[in-house]
């Protein structure tokens, strides 16, 4: 049987910047860093970090926009991800009783709930010894599954609920489940994504394997620094990315405007090490998403790096893409700079700044790199705002346990 064509038809975006998919790319086109000290935050909490930077969500979110009945088994995150959902569904015009046929599924991640509900169920327990006063609904807040159950619950979606678990390759495995129904004809329509709350254990976990930045405490803006020969680890945010998959057939025939295309996607793990990334792994994904999508290297136009800040994350991934693509003339950014590494929702986040740009014809360079670092060099570094039309892009996502995932994606009709 054929592969069913995948395309995707909405978008919905919470970012440091705001909510919404324009506060997004007006603050990345706009080279701001959303980066900023958590010092009065975290430190009462926890001493003994030695990264004392995030990228919160800077305006509140007015969670009354979820009815009562729904907010109740909502944590943060649960939160983040409706909002951006609601206006993926808006953009893509899907009607509200298309949730409630069958044909569509839900398939969205985080990395582990809501960090903040777990603290207060801890706090609880820890400090009373007791459970009777922590509210009924708190274990659906911090449940793995919070997402992916929640919207499915609000909108009365009754097909597969799927919720990959993957830390940073989360949303773009989540996206690559939905990819994967649609083509072998188990739903029609997919809703897919990540999200994640900042939180000061959040960061401190990145602070025990000695991957978070510690050098710029004084000058958030400087960190992270992806590819950057100072560069010194990442730096956490938070935010939630929601995208509507569905076969194009549906997709004509409900008139829905078509944003962009799959043409291929590739996940696998390298089996070696829990935080230490293996550059052959990462070479092996790329050329199975290559193979699947049927184009050769040089038929990709931009590359979304995953790219961290970290020494060794950086430089592997480097060497699988010069490994792969050899030419030292594809354009390759990261975004981490601009909002840090939003975990369980960089993979689906930053695939629709990807789109954004190739909607308007422009690269968004890398902030704060400067100098490639060793073994990051030999890359068509974006280091400022380049005018360019693209028709296929690559992005990438990479996580700890050596897990990668790689999709490739091109404008509707770009049959080459």
């Amino acid at each position: 049987m054929a592969l069913r064509r995948v395309v995707i038809t909405g978008l919905g975006a919470v970012s440091p910047y705001g909510v919404g998919v324009h506060h997004l790319m007006s603050g990345l086109h706009a080279g701001r860093s959303a980066v900023i000290s958590q010092r009065a935050e975290w430190e009462p909490d926890i001493h003994d970090l030695t990264c004392w930077v995030g990228a919160p969500l800077k305006t509140p979110i007015d969670s009354r926009q979820v009815p009562r009945k729904f907010r109740r088994s909502m944590g943060r995150v649960a939160i983040l991800a409706h909002l951006a959902c609601a206006e993926a569904l808006g953009c893509a015009g899907v009607p509200p009783e298309l949730p409630r046929s069958g044909r569509m599924g839900v398939s969205f991640a985080s990395t582990m709930g809501s960090i903040r509900s777990l603290e207060q169920f801890f706090a609880g327990y820890y400090g009373k010894g007791e459970i009777r006063g922590l509210p009924s609904s708190i274990f659906f807040q911090f449940m793995s599954h919070t997402c992916a159950t929640n919207l499915a619950y609000v909108l009365g979606i009754t097909g597969r609920v799927l919720a990959p678990s993957a830390a940073c390759a989360s949303s773009l495995q989540a996206i690559g489940c939905g990819i994967e129904a649609i083509q072998h004809g188990d739903q029609d329509l997919m809703l897919c994504g990540g999200a994640d709350e900042l939180h000061a254990l959040a960061s401190a976990s990145f602070d025990l394997v000695q991957a978070s930045s510690c050098r710029f405490n004084d000058h958030p803006g400087r960190t992270p620094r992806p590819f950057d020969r100072d560069r010194d680890g990442t730096v956490c945010g938070e935010g939630a990315g929601a995208l509507i998959l569905e076969t194009d057939e549906s997709a004509l025939g409900r008139g829905a405007g078509i944003l962009a295309e799959v043409a291929g996607y590739a996940t696998n793990t390298d089996g070696r090490h829990m935080t230490q990334p293996h550059s052959a792994s990462i070479t092996a994904c790329l050329q199975q998403a290559l193979q699947r999508s049927g184009l050769p290297p040089d038929a990709v136009d931009y590359i979304n790096a995953h790219a961290t800040g970290t020494i060794q994350g950086d430089r592997a991934e480097a060497e699988a893409l010069r490994a792969v693509f050899g030419r030292h003339d594809i354009p390759v950014s990261s975004f981490k700079g601009y909002f840090g590494h939003t975990l369980g929702a960089c993979g689906a986040l930053e695939l629709i700044a990807c789109l954004g740009m190739q909607k308007d014809g422009y690269l968004i360079p890398t902030l704060n790199l400067e100098v490639p670092g060793e073994g990051c060099e030999g890359l068509d570094h974006v280091t400022a705002l380049r005018g360019k039309t693209f028709e296929r892009f690559v992005k990438n996502s990479f996580a700890f346990g050596g897990i990668n995932a790689v999709l490739i994606l091109k404008r509707y009709g770009d049959d080459n």
